[in-house]
This record gives structure tokens, C-alpha cells and sequence, in this order.
């Protein structure tokens, strides 16, 4: 299966009107998991780097909700670049995939959500280490 195919872009309804435009994403519905967590990212500029780690445990959905960024998605032998710039489109990232958030637009508003609650000893924040876990799990 291929990283596309692991990680594919989310395209969720917009039924907005007249009034506005409204989007709405439920857990198990319109992602593949329930939600247990909420967080985004916000007044980043185009040089930092964000997230550079993969979760044993999470599953994520990114959506650029105001502005853009791109993510670096990679399962340490393939490598696609999304690109985040609709508030209706998202990202899924499933466990032990690596992920680095960039390029953020001035007006970004990049939002995560997650499978589950936060937990650190879950990350793996050391790229060799992600290498030689992913090669030990064949």
C-alpha cells in the first residue's frame, strides 16, 4: 500500500449558506477515529518546523483551518508533501508514520485532532530512532 493510500487527503462538506460557510467533522464519521484530543498551531512563520516526530499510538487529522502549511508525511521509505490551504481539507496521519508541519502562512491556523490523549512517552522525536523501529517491526 502506498504512503497516499496510509495517509489520503480528507475533503469535508461545507454546509454553510448564506450566513457563512460552516464545516463539520465528526469523530468516527468523517475521520477514521473518535476524538480524544483538540490542539492547533498558530503564529508560526514560514521558517519554523513543526512536529519532526511519529506516534506509536495516534492517529491524527490535520487541517489548515485559516491560512497554510504544507506536511512532510514519510514512512521512512517514501515521502509525499501535502499541501494544507482549505478549511474543508485535511490530512490523515495514522501511528507510526513521521510528520514535520512547515511553511506556515502568516494567517495559519493549523488544527490537530487526535485519537487519543496526550501521552510523550508515545513520541518518537529522533528520526534514526523512527528508522530502526519501523525497520525492526518487519
Amino acid at each position: 500500500m502506498s504512503l497516499k493510500d496510509l495517509c489520503p487527503v480528507l475533503h469535508f462538506g461545507d454546509l454553510g449558506d448564506e450566513r457563512g460557510k460552516l464545516v463539520v467533522i465528526e469523530g468516527a464519521r468523517a475521520i477514521p477515529f473518535e476524538i480524544k484530543r483538540v490542539f492547533y498551531i498558530y503564529d508560526s512563520d514560514s521558517t519554523v518546523v513543526r512536529g519532526q516526530h511519529a506516534n506509536r499510538d495516534s492517529e491524527f487529522v490535520l487541517i489548515n483551518v485559516a491560512g497554510s502549511s504544507k506536511v512532510r508525511i514519510t514512512d521512512g521509505k517514501e515521502e509525499i508533501i501535502v499541501a494544507l490551504d482549505k478549511p474543508m481539507t485535511g490530512v490523515y496521519i495514522p501511528k507510526m508514520i513521521w510528520k514535520d508541519m512547515y511553511d506556515f502562512s502568516p494567517d495559519s491556523v493549523l488544527l490537530v485532532l487526535a485519537s487519543t490523549h496526550y501521552d510523550g512517552s508515545e513520541y518518537i522525536r529522533n528520526y534514526e530512532e523512527y528508522l530502526k523501529e519501523m525497520r525492526d517491526r518487519k
